[in-house]
């Protein structure tokens, strides 16, 4: 296969500082100049950064306590007690709704306990069981009594056990 070749018509070069004078013609020449060849740079191990260290182990996240959050640690006599809400805490936050399921207590008060932990609570004839620890379940165990709250019991189990509660009466407003 022979190589092809394309036929050029002849040119000759032109010059481009022609017609220029001076400092016209020396800066065009500037700017026309050969770039400068630059050796690139050459990698040697010893220059090479360190290599990457396992990042140190962090301790587990553990959000911060809420600020408007009555779970408070008492100072005193046992520092490590930790005091969760009060009757009237339940008793305003519970009048200030129309319902209030068991776990948005359980948020709002952050009251930690098993998912099994139950207290009994016994009423006029009756007894219902309330999802809550024995301390908080006792509190609302004297909300009910007092009348001050009514509850709604779960219909799945043959225990009666409360799924929420609502106020009994309406709270006045000054």
């Amino acid at each position: 296969m022979a190589s092809a070749s394309i036929a050029q018509p002849d040119v000759e070069p032109v010059e481009l500082t022609e017609g220029l004078e001076g400092a016209e013609q020396e800066a065009i020449e500037a700017e026309v100049a050969e770039p400068e060849v630059v050796a690139p740079p050459v990698w040697h191990p010893a220059a090479a950064p360190a290599a990457p260290r396992a990042p140190e182990p962090r301790p587990p996240f553990r959000p911060a306590p809420a600020m408007d959050s009555p779970r408070i640690h008492a100072e005193g006599e046992d520092a490590a007690a930790e005091r969760t809400a009060t009757a009237p805490q339940l008793r305003r936050f519970i009048k200030s709704r129309a319902y209030v399921p068991m776990h948005e207590l359980r948020r709002r008060f952050a009251i930690n306990g098993g998912d099994d932990e139950v207290t009994q609570v016994d009423l006029e004839r009756k007894r219902i069981f309330v999802g809550l620890p024995e301390r908080e379940g006792r509190l609302l165990g004297e909300l009910l009594r007092a009348g001050d709250i009514g509850y709604e019991l779960s219909l799945d189990p043959i225990s009666p056990i409360v799924v929420g509660v609502y106020p009994m009466r309406p709270v006045t407003r000054v």
